[in-house]
Order: C-alpha cells, then structure tokens, then sequence
C-alpha cells in the first residue's frame, strides 16, 4: 500500500518529507517574497511593514513588534501574541508551529528551529527531513544569540540566558543559561 499524501501533508503532520517538492517549494517562495518586502518596508511605514507581516505569519498580536531582518521557512506556522518584541535577526524555521504566547521578548539573533534530519546517511542524503514543534510561553525572555531547537517548550516568565542551546523543555519561572540550557535559577511567580 502506498502513502497517497502529498509531500505537504507529510510535512503538516510532522513526518518525513522532502522539501523540494513543487508545493512545498512554492510556498517557501510566497514566504522569501513577504519576508523580502518585510524587510525591505521603511520603517517609518509602521502600517505597511505590520500588514506584511499579518500577511507572513499565521497569526500576530496587538503591539507585536519584529525589527527586521526576519527569515522564516513559510511564516504560515508562526503564531505569536500581543505586546512581543523580538529584535533584529529573528530566525525562525516553521516547518512545524512555533507558538509565541503574549509579552514575550526575543533578543538579537535568537533562532527558533523546528526542522529534523535523520541520523541515518541513507535518508539524509536523499534529502528527507521532518520537524518538530516549538511552544513558548507568556512573559518569557529569550537572550540574544539564544537558539531554541524543535520540540521544546518553555514555560511562561522563563528567562533564557543570552548564547544558550534549549534542548529540552523548561519549566516556568526559571532562568536557564548554558550549552545545553541548564536551570539556574528559580523565580518567584510574577503577580496576577
């Protein structure tokens, strides 16, 4: 029995694909084209460059801010809440849906990568690869230079400390630095 789906439906469900398929492949480049009039908008022209980037991502909150330059692999994944701010150089590789909760801030050049490859030479060769979810929560603090990899999810009021490597899940109210992010801290819950 064959597996009748396309290439995109593999891709939505988190299994393997291959991303140089024609569909995949167009909308990688509706995505470069938003992400290079994103980029490229004044940015006096508050109104032009946040229409853009409702165009870009799947959904963007009241007060959002991203300074460009932005890159993503389609935007379409990428959801993210009011009052965020994420400085220049945001990467973020939404193969899978990277999910932002509300008054999050992103430093400088943090990168969010949700996409896989096999172990495997075989497959990886043949250019097959899959992704992995990313979930952030409210009021979480990403340092400049963080990277955050696929199938992570931090919890609300995290700080994560500038260059560190998220691994693996953190918990809310902790500040985690290091090469894989390690807890250091616990902090008190912010008041409601």
């Amino acid at each position: 029995m064959t597996d009748e789906r396309s290439m995109r439906e593999r891709m939505l469900a988190g299994e393997l694909y291959l991303a140089d398929d024609p569909e995949i492949r167009e909308l990688s480049l509706r995505a470069m084209d938003l992400m290079e009039a994103y980029n490229a908008t004044p940015a006096r022209d508050t109104v032009g460059r946040r229409k853009v980037l409702e165009e870009l991502l799947g959904a963007v909150g009241e007060g959002t801010e991203i300074r460009p330059p932005l890159r993503v692999d389609y935007g379409s994944r990428i959801t993210m809440g009011s009052g965020c701010f994420a400085n220049f150089g945001l990467v973020a590789l939404d193969v899978a849906a990277i999910t932002i909760g509300d008054d999050v801030q992103i430093g400088p050049n943090v990168q969010l990568l949700t996409p896989t490859h096999p172990l495997d030479p075989g497959p990886r060769r043949a250019k097959w690869e899959a992704a992995e979810p990313i979930t952030i929560g409210d009021n979480v603090w990403l340092g400049g230079g963080a990277i955050v990899l696929g199938g992570v999810s931090i919890g609300d009021n995290t700080v994560v400390g500038a260059g560190a490597v998220v691994t693996r899940d953190l918990p809310a109210n902790v500040v985690a630095v290091g090469n894989p992010a390690r807890v250091i801290r616990t902090l008190d819950p912010a008041p409601e």
